[in-house]
């Protein structure tokens, strides 16, 4: 059954800076609560609790080379004008599940990965050797432990492989699966809904009349909650009407840990997300000294306190906010441990010379040629070309009017766009 929404809500146009506004949205949300997953499905997630090993690694002792199984003492003489020559007695394969024991003056050839026989305490690689089936004539001398991987030299069964916070990666997932760890409480993904608003949006793939326009806000959005980690859920083409848009909201509710909407936030007659949300949750909207940007909306709605960001409606503003914003946000309700201010700032010099508005923080598009920022065209911020041929957000701080070639900068990096 979908939440209703309650409690009013405040508007203030008081204009407030990009960090205070950032302050209030990190100060509300909260980490989402953990639950067990399995590993393969826990990949980009953080652990909720240290997680122990169930086994050891390696789960025996086995070979490191393709080669020959030996002992040590055998061929302590070898060399290439004196080979040592010994008997094969038989071979042992990757997945072999019989004990062998290999006695002195003896030689196995065993395959990379497969368990040690008792006795052997070193491997001959192969390219040390004729090759031998029947018997092999070693040319280098072995020593103790060459070649050859301990039961538990990685991981001992009952230590702590993985600590509380760990974002999972690849590398964590096949570490967990190889220590025997099938399942894992990790903070969830975050899943957000994201809706766009306007009577004058079609869906892509049609082609719009005259004054409608592609909803590409909705796409760009969604494109950027899974460059961030996020679990998205579209709701597109809203029309501009107070009841379907509040039915809209109660029934995302349910699915949602966050919402997004794009659009309706100005002081135009038919902004009907600032209107709906006025009278609903604890929404705030604020002025935010900010270029693009600056009408920014942020709340709770319904039973469970889902945080919901409203963002304007240009597309570069709507991205824009996305990075500043909620892209943090998401970080910190994921549990992530990266910083969320500033958020992952990159230095950098202006290549040219960049003004900005006093008293408000510029977020100028660029392209980074090494560490050297370019405007990637023009700054207004209905442009999406310049958008898309962007690398990074030059930061301008808000008191500062004017950048030289050469003066240094620090970019924020677009999701999708910082490089392997």
């Amino acid at each position: 059954m979908a939440r209703r929404l309650q409690r009013p809500a405040s508007i203030r146009p008081a204009v407030i800076s990009v960090e205070q506004h950032l302050d209030r949205i990190l100060r509300t949300v909260q980490v989402i609560r953990p639950f067990e997953q399995g590993v393969l499905d826990a990949q980009g997630c953080v652990l909720a609790e240290d997680v122990t090993a169930r086994g050891s690694l390696p789960g025996f002792t086995n070979s490191a080379m393709d080669g020959y199984a030996v002992h040590a003492a055998d061929v302590a003489t070898a060399a290439p004008e004196a080979p040592v020559v010994l008997p094969v007695v038989t071979d042992i394969a990757a997945g072999n599940a019989k004990p062998l024991s290999l006695a002195p003056g003896q030689s196995m050839r065993i395959m990379t990965g497969a368990p040690m026989p008792r006795g052997a305490d070193a491997v001959v690689p192969v390219e040390a050797t004729d090759g031998g089936v029947v018997r092999v004539a070693i040319t280098a001398r072995s020593v103790v432990g060459q070649h050859v991987r301990e039961e538990g030299e990685d991981v001992e069964a009952g230590t702590v492989v993985l600590r509380r916070g760990t974002l999972l990666g690849p590398g964590q997932i096949a570490l967990l699966a190889a220590a025997g760890v099938a399942r894992v409480r990790v903070v969830p993904r975050p899943r957000v809904v994201v809706v766009s608003t306007g009577d004058e949006l079609v869906e892509v793939g049609r082609t719009p009349g005259f004054g409608q326009i592609v909803d590409s806000n909705s796409v760009m959005l969604t494109a950027a909650l899974t460059a961030v980690g996020a679990t998205a859920f579209r709701v597109g083409g809203v029309p501009d009407d107070a009841r379907a848009l509040l039915d809209t909201l109660e029934g995302q509710l349910v699915r949602a840990d966050a919402i997004i909407t794009t659009g309706g936030v100005s002081m135009g007659a038919y902004d009907t997300v600032k209107e709906v949300l006025s009278r609903v949750g604890t929404m705030q909207f604020d002025k935010v000294a900010m270029r693009p940007g600056m009408p920014q909306g942020f709340g709770l709605l319904g039973e469970e306190s889902v945080p919901v960001f409203t963002l304007p409606g240009n597309p570069v503003s709507a991205l824009v906010s996305f990075h500043v914003f909620v892209a943090p946000a998401l970080r910190m309700m994921a549990g992530r441990p990266e910083p969320s201010w500033p958020p992952g700032y990159l230095p950098a010099v202006a290549a040219e010379t960049f003004r900005s508005i006093p008293g408000k923080m510029e977020f100028l598009r660029v392209v980074l040629d090494d560490d050297r920022a370019r405007l990637a065209g023009g700054q207004g911020s209905h442009m999406l070309g310049a958008l898309a041929a962007a690398d990074a957000l030059a930061v301008i701080p808000a008191e500062v009017t004017e950048v030289r070639p050469g003066d240094p900068i620090e970019c924020l990096p677009l999701l999708g766009r910082e490089g392997p």
